[in-house]
């Protein structure tokens, strides 16, 4: 352990940095709109790497930290029996789940506007899986979406099985699952032996939207497998793989340690979940980001704009003029999203853990403009 005056050193030369470079970041470049994952990570975070730096842990996830941090994920669950598994990002986590729970015939269902299908690099279809694809507007899926995919793989065996179901929450699109759509969806695929399978990459921000019934509790209950992600929502890097099904969980490690997921020094991960599980700090960063996101819409419908979907998260799709665009782009970096005609298209903003008041209204500021 640190000695108290070098820790208070290191915190005060911490603090003195972060203030530098946020003054430097706001005043001297560009605010990024983007994405959730441009800032480091929660100040939390670091206190804590830098508390416990010099002590000897196990390793590969088998510290004290990664250990109390699955105890504390399963309390927040209320299940005992699932599995956890940390990783290190979104993609490999998709691809570890996907592989390992598919036999070599199997297939995934996915939404169109899913990470899997279009923000991978093809990492599923490289392990010999092939994506179905359903064209879906708000980025969900529904049973009635499902039943025609299925009735149409009945070629046996010269056709490939769907067995996982692909969804994220909150989607590619913002939108987010309530509890009804989550219950019927999973009893669908049970009635059909499907394994449902959530991307929590943005889970935080979905459950905690204005609009969500969700709870971490009932995606634990209704789903076969999800993860908890932290590298949009305040942590430096990682995910959480919950396995609920317990068919799904015997020899999981293996597949861990087989796609390089299994960090010798797992602690990096483990404190990192740890001090977002402590009092609730994940879903507070996520409220946060989501509340931030809000305001700008709230302006932005104030002005008439419209949106290419109503979200309620930290994402949001305005469908501006292309000078509108020009003007914001100025002072601020965004994905320009889809375009719709020859004068308008529709933007991504995306708000973080840690976007400011400042930023947020000095935006709406220009937007009056």
């Amino acid at each position: 352990m640190l000695d108290d005056f070098q820790y208070k050193s290191n915190k005060i030369l911490l603090k003195f940095c972060s203030c530098y470079f946020n003054f430097f970041y706001f005043y001297c470049m560009k605010f990024s709109f983007k994405n959730d994952y441009s800032e480091g990570c929660h100040p939390n975070i670091l206190q804590a790497l830098l508390q416990t730096n010099f002590d000897q842990q196990a390793g590969y996830g088998e510290d004290d930290y990664s250990l109390e941090a699955k105890e504390l994920i399963k309390e927040k669950i209320k299940n005992p029996n699932s599995d956890i598994y940390f990783v290190s990002g979104g993609t490999q986590a998709n691809l570890i789940v996907i592989s390992s729970i598919l036999r070599p015939y199997q297939c995934a269902i996915s939404a169109s506007t899913g990470h899997i299908l279009n923000n991978e690099t093809g990492a599923i279809e490289a392990t010999g899986h092939k994506i179905l694809n359903i064209e879906s507007e708000d980025g969900k899926l529904r049973p009635s979406d499902i039943i025609p995919v299925l009735e149409n793989h009945q070629n046996i065996p010269h056709q490939v099985m769907p067995k996982l179901v692909y969804i994220s929450n909150s989607t590619e699109l913002g939108t987010i699952y309530n509890t009804k759509e989550l219950e019927e969806l999973s009893t669908f695929c049970k009635e059909n032996k499907l394994y449902l399978f959530m991307d929590g990459a943005r889970l935080g921000h979905g459950l905690t939207s204005e609009i969500s019934d969700l709870s971490l509790e009932k995606v634990a209950e209704l789903t076969d497998i999800f993860y908890i992600g932290a590298t949009k929502n305040g942590g430096l890097i990682g995910e959480a793989i919950v396995i609920n099904n317990q068919e799904l969980q015997q020899d999981f490690a293996f597949n861990i340690k087989q796609k390089g997921a299994l960090l010798a020094k797992g602690r990096l991960l483990g404190i990192q979940f740890l001090e977002l599980m402590k009092d609730d700090l994940y879903f507070n960063l996520a409220k946060h980001a989501n509340d931030q996101a809000m305001k700008i819409k709230n302006a932005m419908k104030e002005k008439g704009i419209q949106f290419l979907s109503d979200t309620y998260t930290n994402q949001i799709f305005p469908i501006v003029s292309n000078e509108m665009i020009n003007t914001l782009s100025e002072e601020f970096e965004f994905y320009v999203w889809k375009k719709i005609d020859e004068d308008y298209s529709a933007i991504r903003l995306i708000t973080s853990w840690n976007t400011s008041d400042e930023a947020v209204n000095n935006f709406i500021e220009i937007l009056n403009k």
